[in-house]
């Protein structure tokens, strides 16, 4: 397989998680799960969450594409690349950036990732049912990140 089309599948799967991880967020763990998720809108320090599962959740389609995509080097370990790179993303904003379960000298200070985490902090509020995506907010928040009113546009 070419590298390129193998790149192309990479960003590809990266790109459709944060799909997947918007309706999910929105229409499942926000609805018939959220036994799982509402321990995630109580921020109380604790470092392990019932709402952990959906990571693991998360992880089986990038394992399992991979375990059979690899001794072939076929489109299924591209694309399991590709879901375990957005789940390393996810961690790295969700858990590290904004909600710092972990402390890693890891730091969202440019205004793209600013924006991100106002929007995500936005989600937590009670009586805010919006801003269901992880990597991507509602454009607002990147107008105001950036200084530019909706007439400027």
């Amino acid at each position: 397989m070419a590298w390129y089309f193998a790149l192309a599948l990479v960003l590809a799967a990266f790109l459709f998680m944060e799909f997947v991880a918007w309706f999910t967020h929105k229409y499942v763990m926000h609805g018939f799960m959220w036994y799982f998720h509402k321990d995630h809108h109580i921020r109380d320090g604790r470092k392990v969450e019932r709402n952990d599962f959906f990571a693991v959740i998360f992880a089986v389609p990038s394992i399992v594409l991979i375990y059979f995509g690899y001794p072939a080097a076929d489109y299924r370990l591209w694309l399991g690349i590709g879901i375990a790179l957005y789940g390393l993303a996810y961690f790295l904003f969700h858990d590290v950036m904004v909600h710092q379960r972990l402390k890693l000298p890891v730091h969202g200070r440019n205004r793209y990732w600013q924006a991100t985490i106002r929007a995500h902090m936005d989600h937590h509020k009670p009586n805010v049912h919006s801003n269901y995506g992880f990597l991507v907010a509602p454009f607002r928040y990147y107008r105001e990140a950036f200084g530019k009113t909706a007439k400027d546009i």
